[in-house]
């Protein structure tokens, strides 16, 4: 069963009452507690509206169809499986969810590999954290088979 996020309003601290607009609806697949819970009070800073979480390719495959986020930020190792066999499960079931992969795993066959089974966009953990809000944001726009080059920053990494 996939860890479930708190709503925006109960999971940022000082937050003033959630903006009427519709938001970007998201689901994390990490495998790191920590990491998992930093990016959410991150995005959660920024509107971004959580709707789920897991740290498994099965908890998140699960979560994500039951959820419909618009973008899942996907980690490429997650407990006991890759996030391919996330994007895998979700694409023949929801090809319109977009997926941004957040990894240190970064090199280039790594990249070029997740955008070829159709990631969005690709961010290095150590590198491009600060961008991931943005990106997502962008994304969700764009759709789920959004033109990368279109969205890469310009200081990104290949």
């Amino acid at each position: 069963m996939p860890i479930r996020a708190r709503r925006r309003n109960s999971g940022c601290m000082a937050q003033a009452p959630a903006p009427v607009e519709v938001s970007v609806k998201v689901f994390l697949a990490e495998d790191s507690t920590p990491i998992r819970e930093r990016v959410a009070r991150m995005l959660c800073t920024q509107g971004i509206d959580v709707v789920g979480q897991a740290k498994s390719p099965q908890e998140a495959a699960a979560g994500i169809l039951a959820t419909r986020p618009d973008v899942v930020v996907l980690d490429i190792q997650l407990q006991a499986g890759t996030g391919l066999d996330v994007m895998r499960a979700v694409r023949s079931a929801a090809p319109h969810i977009a997926f941004v992969v957040l990894s240190n795993n970064a090199g280039p066959a790594y990249r070029k590999l997740y955008r070829m089974e159709g990631a969005s966009h690709f961010l290095d953990k150590s590198n491009d954290f600060d961008q991931l809000a943005q990106t997502v944001k962008a994304v969700a726009r764009t759709g789920a088979r959004t033109d990368v080059k279109s969205l890469a920053p310009s200081a990104s990494k290949p």
